[in-house]
């Protein structure tokens, strides 16, 4: 069965921040998928994908290539780049069940920024650490 999905090799055209669902419930306060569509938009401005058969849930942020030899947070949230490949729906699919694009690219290059997509990982571990506490 065709399910609109291409295997795509990392690091030449971008890389992808990993971001764990429970993560980025915690960044947006939210567990509304409409609402994580608009306030990740707002807060990345750049695309992402949403696997929910990944390991309990995960999104892709898309950032420019290299960005993983100086990425901070790679015990919570890997950058994947050379070697690594990514499974990417088609444009078209935005909607669930299983991959699809929370944020799809507005055109050709567009990138989120790896300080945003950093900013936006610190305020998850910060909300999900007060929030255990």
């Amino acid at each position: 069965m065709d399910r609109g999905v291409a295997l795509l090799p990392l690091g030449q055209r971008f890389e992808v921040a990993r971001l764990p669902e429970r993560l980025v419930l915690a960044a947006m306060c939210t567990t509304d998928p409409q609402r994580i569509a608009v306030l990740l938009g707002r807060a990345l401005n750049g695309p992402v994908i949403y696997d929910n058969l990944a390991m309990g849930g995960m999104y892709y942020a898309f950032m420019r290539p290299r960005t993983g030899r100086a990425w901070e947070h790679k015990n919570v949230t890997p950058c994947l780049g050379a070697g690594s490949y990514l499974g990417v729906p088609r444009l078209d699919r935005t909607e669930p069940p299983g991959l699809h694009w929370v944020i799809p690219p507005r055109f050709e290059g567009d990138l989120c920024e790896p300080a945003t997509v950093a900013a936006l990982i610190s305020f998850g571990l910060n909300a999900s650490q007060e929030a255990e506490q």
